[in-house]
């Protein structure tokens, strides 16, 4: 089992050079293959009063004079010593890990994503515990009733979950309950660690909006994967052995059907806490989906690779948990 995390941690971390390289590329690279000079990359970056000076020392901080592999491996140096930044007279140490200066506000990259990452992962987290709950409870019982009432209202509410938007529901939520009848007086982000109550409260309303999108899901997937394999040999088997059949359901036909719900769930927890973009938005959370739309529209060049690597991380890290996992819950799995 050693043998195997090492393999996959060094899998993850070749993965997330992989990735640094090609963001890195995307905004270096490819523009000087559209012919794009270094002062004219340099200039994008100024903004409307741009003059000679500040160009040359934008120019200077990315290191758009310097040879591609010397500016990419200065980028990741930053990254683990930190990097020296000069504005004007003035000049400045980025500590490690340094993704680069907003060369709009002039303000450090990381303690920023620092500030918001937590609301982020607040909002993922309440909403997964939400979705799996409810979205592999309702699967089951829809499996275990195929063809009755339950399951056909069961499956309706779940294409109805799928088939509405975020930006729909959220909107309908805030407009019924912080509104029309205010039983949420705002949404407005608490920290935990100021008092866990508050904490969730402010955040039920965007978790129960995010959740009922895959709840949906879930709820389909699990039906599909629990009438599958409640109808395999062994379950059969189990049955004869005289199992309860609550026994049966969980431990034989339920820890198979999660094999793919595992999956799935580290891709969309990963995904979720670096892209819930328009639940942030809806309900005017300054998470990092927030902190990526508006670095974009600024055309921000470093907090948007910092927003990148930052979220891959995340989606690397869930997915080397969820192949760890694999083993604890489907026994037909074996680390080798």
């Amino acid at each position: 089992m050693a043998a195997y995390i090492i393999r996959r941690v060094f899998g993850a971390l070749v993965l997330l050079l992989v990735v640094s390289a090609v963001t890195f590329a995307i905004f270096f690279v490819v523009p000087r293959l559209g012919g794009q000079t270094a002062t004219q990359l340099a200039t994008q970056y100024v903004g409307k009063d741009a003059n000679p000076e500040s160009v040359a020392a934008i120019k200077k901080n990315l290191g758009f004079d310097h040879p591609i592999y010397i500016q990419y491996w200065d980028y990741i140096k930053g990254l683990f010593v930190g990097a020296d930044y000069k504005f004007g007279p003035d000049a400045s140490h980025c500590g490690a890990p340094c993704f680069g200066y907003s060369f709009k506000s002039h303000i450090e990259v990381w303690p920023e994503l620092q500030q918001r990452i937590p609301i982020s992962f607040s909002l993922a987290v309440g909403a997964a515990v939400i979705w799996l709950i409810f979205g592999v409870t309702t699967g089951v019982i829809s499996a275990l009733r195929k063809g009755q009432p339950v399951d056909r209202i069961a499956m309706f509410i779940a294409l109805a979950g799928v088939s509405l938007p975020i930006f729909f529901t959220g909107q309908i939520v805030n407009a019924l309950f912080v509104y029309q009848w205010p039983i949420w007086d705002s949404t407005d982000y608490v920290p935990f660690t100021e008092n866990p109550a508050d904490w969730a409260w402010h955040l039920l309303l965007p978790w129960i909006s995010l959740a009922f999108l895959f709840s949906a899901l879930y709820a389909r997937l699990t039906r599909a994967g629990m009438l599958e394999t409640m109808s395999e040999d062994y379950i059969r088997t189990a049955r004869a052995k005289g199992l309860k059949e609550t026994t049966v359901v969980t431990k034989h036909g339920l820890r198979a059907a999660l094999t793919p719900i595992v999956t799935i769930f580290g891709m969309d927890f990963g995904i979720l806490i670096g892209s819930a973009v328009l639940t942030e938005t809806v309900f005017s959370l300054q998470g990092i989906g927030a902190y990526s739309i508006q670095a974009i529209r600024d055309n921000d060049l470093p907090i948007v690779m910092g927003v990148t690597l930052v979220a891959a991380f995340f989606i690397v890290l869930c997915n080397l948990l969820v192949d760890l996992v694999y083993a604890a819950i489907d026994p037909r799995v074996r680390f080798s």
